[in-house]
């Protein structure tokens, strides 16, 4: 048997990793301003979270939902401290997909209707629903499309009043990310939020705040919705969570109710997973990771805004993105191949950073030097061909 060739591949392989480094099976070292798609929140193989699982390994790693389980109700009491949502409730699941298919779902069980506002750009998992209300029809199956999914203008809020004077009775929920991830680093503006906020609450709407990648103290708060200073209705999350061990989770302000069989999950807040999330809180409040994601971030922020050849910085905390002119379009893969030094993209020409929460100031300064040495050097080698 061989693999299903899903993903195009760059030739390394990773055999050890600590704080925002990596190594290949040769030795080489890596800088790593990517993180395995912003799941690397509190650093590769963290002491403390190693102990944690490791610990927890050798007591139990897994029994189902059936019974008790004191692990969730500790890290659903540590989340609500952390997130600032106390009097929220937390269902645990496994993936970004999978919180998001459940906040749908869940929403429509609460009001009991099927439209869906999702917007332009918009990246919200690969799973049947959360597809659905993905605007990339390269990975919607003839199956996964639907009439009940309504796409507008991201930040457009004259199209989405418009939207809900027209059908409001008929939507079901709203689901926006704070800063788009996939779409480009694009951030949700305050307004727009407000925005969103006022009008699901006028017509008894459910407020999803897609905090998958943007969430988890990335944005230098713990929502990156938290700078519009609103409150959703749902919050879904998963990547950081876990700092690399699977597990997702959606939180619900307390007016929606469950109910038994409403929603289900065989693996979601297993015990392991529980302990995973648990260190990953325990180390963002003891090393004030979040703090540092805001400071670090608008520190690397100023310093690429002084580099002429960049194009419209952007980005909150540790998620960071700019554009990249023509004659630059391969200095993502040249970062990796001639600084050692991983960096995501976004199409056309977009470089995305987001870094461990504990990334040093000494590590963006070394991301700097060799982000502007091979800027040089790739306009010198066109020089030379012209």
């Amino acid at each position: 048997m061989k693999l299903f060739d899903v993903y195009p591949l760059n030739d390394i392989t990773i055999v050890k990793a600590k704080g925002s480094y990596v190594w290949d099976g040769d030795g080489q070292q890596y800088l790593d301003l990517y993180g395995g798609h912003a799941v690397i929140s509190i650093g590769h193989t963290h002491p403390h979270y190693v102990q944690r699982v490791t610990e927890q390994l050798h007591k139990v790693g897994f029994y189902s939902n059936s019974v008790h389980i004191p692990l969730q109700e500790e890290l659903a009491a540590r989340l609500g401290k952390v997130s600032g949502k106390p009097d929220y409730q937390l269902f645990m699941c496994n993936s970004g997909a999978e919180a998001n298919e459940n906040a749908l779902k869940l929403a429509s069980f609460h009001n009991g209707r099927k439209k869906v506002i999702a917007f332009s750009k918009s990246f919200h998992g690969r799973t049947s629903l959360a597809v659905a209300v993905t605007d990339n029809p390269a990975i919607v199956a003839p199956v996964n499309q639907t009439d009940n999914v309504i796409f507008l203008p991201f930040n457009d809020e004259e199209a989405l009043e418009e939207c809900f004077k027209k059908q409001g009775d008929e939507i079901s929920s709203v689901i926006v990310e704070g800063i788009q991830g996939v779409g480009g680093i694009r951030e949700a503006s305050a307004s727009f939020l407000q925005t969103i906020s006022r009008l699901c609450q006028q017509h008894n709407a459910v407020f999803i705040a897609d905090s998958v990648q943007c969430g988890y103290g990335r944005s230098g708060k713990f929502f990156s919705h938290d700078h519009a200073g609103v409150d959703a209705d749902i919050y879904t999350m998963a990547k950081g969570m876990g700092n690399g061990f699977p597990v997702g989770g959606i939180i619900i302000a307390p007016h929606i109710k469950p109910k038994y069989g409403m929603l289900g999950t065989t693996f979601g807040g297993n015990h392991l997973a529980c302990a995973a999330a648990l260190a990953v809180l325990e180390v963002i409040e003891q090393e004030n990771l979040i703090a540092n994601a805001a400071e670090t971030g608008n520190y690397l922020m100023a310093q690429l805004k002084k580099i002429r050849q960049l194009q419209k910085v952007r980005g909150k905390g540790l998620m960071i993105g700019f554009d990249l002119p023509e004659n630059l379009k391969d200095l993502r893969k040249n970062l990796l191949t001639e600084q050692r030094i991983f960096t995501g993209e976004a199409k056309p020409n977009v470089i995305r950073l987001l870094p461990s929460l504990a990334l040093r100031k000494k590590d963006a300064d070394q991301f700097m030097e060799a982000l502007q040495e091979e800027i040089q050097m790739m306009e010198s080698s066109a020089k030379a061909v012209k």
